[in-house]
């Protein structure tokens, strides 16, 4: 009897349809390469439409300088662009708020997959036109088939270019309608060796790449097959939102049923059946059928051939097939005919699911292929130990002793109802056989020793026959839907327990910081799923990122970097294993076809790697190389031979290792680079100093000296020393530089080591006044009773003086508060001037090496006589940090006047008793 079908529409194709209609409809004009005709065609339609009265506006056209294309604008209005400046050039853009203010019936918007110049609303064109949509207005667009994300690869390795504007694939899927603009390959190349497509030079390049005649086959048959799905769909939804039961034969697609009655058999005929047809499959498993690994060894095959994966829970495998099968609007069905078991009553149980398919869906064609029969898994040895058959045992033997004693009160039917819960227990707990068992044992005890004549076994009364076909019948079903439901379980355990080691292993791999470390626990990883693992990388690839060194060419650096439980060799078979694994970026050794006798077996960890390369790529695409690089491998070397969940754990494993291995290797990287690049800024900055703070002084005790040495006689007293003094200022400040130099250079280098005492803060600022010229403008104030501070009274009077130093030099004529006060438990000393302050874009990095402010280059540094080396706050930081205080820098300043932002200098060190 057919199933009977649900008239209610499908609710997830009412939801799509909703959100049609609260949108404005879009029509994609599809092509297979440039130069078909996408534009033409739809300036074409555009006009005709524009001619039945409908406002037709053209938002952005691209013509590419094609005379028929631009012919064909006519008389449509069009958008004026957005003028976008970027790096010195001016770009030309699709001007989306003009669009919206424009509001016309039909808008024209060419070059869907377009990026946008950087500054605009959206990053990519297809983003413009889905506000346009949100906002009620239609367009029409067009689209190359190369600009699919999903088809990036497979055109990159068609035509050997690597498509850089790509769209992700969802975009085509909002398309109301989508029209093909086809052109065959040869009358696409006559066009362009005619120049209609590119100019004459660029022609003849694109004729030898891209648009060779076999790249173009494939994208025109790519093009439909695209067009094809999207028709499909639009057909699918249609009769989910219509309620119309399949199978409608539009097309052909095909179903495969992965499950008791078929696996790989039925999986590679599903395929050739695939093939055959140019049709898409899908390969369907309902979980919960107990059988073994066979099923998971049948998806995965069906996942490489290129299947859609559907998982059902539940048993009902026919209803399961025909609701997908209605719901996907399948036509073909494959499924297997396993032999019935031998045993009478397996034969007796046994459901063909092919006779069900034929008996429920007369509308589908049926594919039975020969199959052999699904073993049924079986509970490990130790849970069918002595155990299930004591506790059955002692199950009829506790109902015995409550017959016994309560026999006078308690017919002997209703002691076989107490036999019978026993049965049913013994059933939930072990399954189909124990229950037999316990079914025999108490049907036996029941009829020996209550059921009259008291003592014998009879089977003389039907009542009797009625009850052993009870009592087997009850364990049976009993027992059958025990074990499926454990079955059922056990598999529900494993994909938990998969999903918990797969989580296991990213918070592994996450907590490892260093090359060393994470390989360590990839072993420890792989020897907990194999019994032992070891990890081998080479200095090639897993030391050096930067290089371009083969994988080839690594082959004989492959050593040990870690091994669970310890090893420092292999055999000379898993040696050479672990090479072509290395090389070919393949599974190798024990249980491959590569070497399968191998102690070891290797999985590769491989990353995708793309080297992009100056090419002949069209129209501004880049061409690139995409390959697989090998990082390490993961080897494993199990007791016993793995199944496929232990298998598709390993592979799940050195995936993630993966990952994290190329994670650490950037890292490094990036940190590699940052640290060039630092120290490429601090050698630039020490030798734009050196230049300017040493070759300054030095000019100037040369002109002096000079002058003094020519013209001595000549010269007055006090000019005489007046030369003196220059000298001997310059001399000094050379001297400050280059001991800031060295003061620096201790810091970076760990150098420094502070001699803590305790001293007051008050004492070493009177002491730094003393010896810093500053005409009064200093002032000092402190708190009443402060206590000392823990610091280097050395270090703590430099860092003073640069800040003092620092505030005099960068607010000239301000006048500099000190004050020293508590904060909270700290002791604080702050310097305020109200000079011109720091900027904002500059506060963060003013205690850089070498860094000057663009304010301080600006005002102070030429009011103080000459440009600071960008030394001072950062010398004071590095000591105070070594003193285990803080240093920070606050501008403006609380308590500005209008005008005079100024800056504070704060600084905090631990108080002391």
């Amino acid at each position: 009897m057919p199933l009977a079908t649900d008239d209610r529409p499908d609710p997830d194709a009412l939801a799509r349809a909703s959100l049609r209609e609260a949108r404005a409809r879009l029509k994609i004009f599809l092509g297979a390469a440039p130069g078909v005709g996408k534009t033409y065609e739809m300036l074409v339609q555009a006009r005709r439409r524009q001619g039945e009265g409908l406002d037709v506006v053209a938002g952005y056209i691209e013509t590419h300088g094609r005379v028929e294309t631009e012919s064909q604008i006519g008389t449509l209005t069009v958008l004026p662009r957005r003028v976008v400046p970027y790096r010195g050039q001016t770009l030309e853009e699709f001007d989306l708020d003009a669009a919206l203010a424009r509001r016309p019936a039909l808008l024209l918007v060419d070059e869907l997959a377009h990026r946008n110049a950087p500054g605009s609303r959206h990053a990519r064109r297809w983003e413009d036109v889905a506000e346009l949509l949100a906002a009620g207005i239609p367009v029409w667009t067009t689209l190359n088939i190369q600009h699919l994300e999903s088809l990036n690869d497979s055109v990159a390795r068609i035509t050997g270019v690597r498509v850089s504007e790509t769209l992700p694939d969802h975009v085509l899927d909002l398309a109301d309608e989508i029209e093909l603009v086809d052109l065959s390959p040869g009358d696409l190349r006559a066009r362009l060796a005619g120049g209609q497509v590119y100019r004459p030079d660029m022609a003849k390049r694109a004729l030898d790449g891209f648009f060779r005649e076999g790249n173009l086959q494939a994208l025109r048959e790519i093009a439909l097959r695209r067009a094809a799905q999207h028709v499909d769909a639009g057909l699918l939804d249609y009769m989910r939102l219509n309620s119309i039961s399949g199978p409608w034969p539009a097309g052909e697609r095909i179903l495969a049923l992965v499950g008791p009655n078929g696996g790989k058999a039925v999986v590679r005929h599903a395929k050739r059946l695939a093939d055959a047809l140019r049709a898409p499959w899908i390969a369907l498993h309902v979980e919960g059928a107990g059988v073994s690994g066979e099923e998971q060894q049948a998806l995965v095959l069906a996942a490489e051939l290129g299947a859609e994966i559907e998982s059902r829970g539940g048993e009902g495998i026919a209803r399961a097939a025909l609701e997908l099968s209605r719901s996907r609007n399948v036509s073909q069905i494959v499924t297997g005919r396993s032999p019935a078991p031998k045993a009478a009553l397996a034969r007796l149980l046994h459901r063909d699911l092919a006779t069900a398919l034929l008996r429920l869906a007369p509308d589908y064609t049926l594919h039975v292929v020969p199959t052999a029969p699904a073993r049924l898994r079986r509970l490990p040895a130790r849970a069918l130990g002595w155990l299930p058959w004591a506790v059955s045992t002692g199950l009829a033997g506790a109902v015995i002793a409550l017959g016994e004693v309560f026999s006078a009160w308690l017919e002997h039917e209703a002691l076989g109802m107490l036999f019978l819960a026993a049965v049913v227990g013994a059933a939930s707990l072990y399954g189909l056989r124990i229950a037999l068992f316990t079914a025999t044992i108490s049907f036996l005890s029941w009829n020996f020793l209550f059921i009259p004549p008291i003592y014998k076994l009879t089977v003389y009364e039907p009542r009797d026959a009625i009850a052993i076909v009870v009592f087997a019948g009850v364990a049976s079903i009993t027992g059958i839907l025990a074990s499926r439901l454990r079955a059922a379980a056990h598999a529900a355990q494993s994909r938990i327990e998969g999903l918990r080691r797969i989580g296991a292993f990213s918070r592994a791999f996450g907590m490892a910081r260093t090359e060393a470390d994470l390989s360590e626990e990839i072993v420890r990883q792989g020897a907990v799923i194999a019994g032992a693992a070891i990890f081998l990388s080479t200095s090639a690839t897993i030391s050096r990122t930067e290089g371009t060194r083969g994988q080839g060419d690594a082959q004989d650096l492959l050593d040990i970097r870690s091994a669970y439980p310890p090893a420092d060799t292999m055999d000379e078979g898993s040696w050479a294993a672990a090479n072509r694994a290395f090389s070919r970026g393949e599974p190798t050794g024990r249980g491959t076809t590569t070497l399968p006798f191998a102690a070891w077996r290797f999985l590769p960890l491989r990353i995708a790697r793309r080297d992009d390369a100056v090419g002949d790529g069209v129209a501004g695409e880049d061409r690139v190389r995409t390959e697989a690089r090998v990082l390490g491998l993961l080897g494993v070397q199990p007791a016993a031979p793995l199944d496929p969940p232990t298998l598709q754990t390993l592979e799940t494993l050195a995936d993630q290792a993966a990952v994290a291995l190329e994670r650490i290797i950037l890292t490094g990287s990036m940190a590699r680079e940052a640290a060039r690049d630092e120290t490429q800024k601090l050698l630039a900055a020490l030798l734009n100093s050196l230049s300017h703070d040493l070759r300054t002084p030095l000019t100037g005790i040369r002109g002096s000296a000079e002058t003094l040495r020519s013209a001595w006689d000549s010269l007055s007293p006090a000019v005489r020393a007046d030369l003196l003094a220059s000298i001997e200022e310059d001399t000094g400040r050379m001297t400050r530089f280059l001991a800031n130099i060295t003061e620096i250079t201790r810091l970076e280098s760990g150098a420094v080591a502070p001699r803590m005492a305790r001293v007051h803060p008050s004492d070493l600022t009177e002491a730094v006044l003393a010896r810093l010229p500053h005409d009064g403008r200093i002032t000092v104030t402190a708190q009443d009773r402060l206590p000392m501070v823990l610091a280097d009274p050395l270090l703590l009077e430099q860092v003073i003086f640069n800040l003092l130093d620092n505030a005099l030099k960068y607010a000239p004529g301000s006048p500099v508060q000190v004050s020293i006060l508590m904060r909270g438990q700290d002791v604080a000393l702050q310097v305020d001037d109200d000079g011109p302050g720091i900027a904002a874009i500059d506060l963060p990095h003013v205690f850089e090496s070498f860094y000057r402010s663009s304010t301080a280059a600006s005002s102070g540094d030429r009011a103080a006589g000459g440009v600071g080396t960008g030394l001072g706050l950062a010398i004071a930081r590095g000591l105070v940090e070594v003193m285990g205080g803080r240093l920070e820098a606050i501008s403006p300043r609380p308590g500005a006047r209008p005008g005079h932002p100024g800056t504070r200098m704060a600084m905090t060190l631990t108080a002391t008793r």
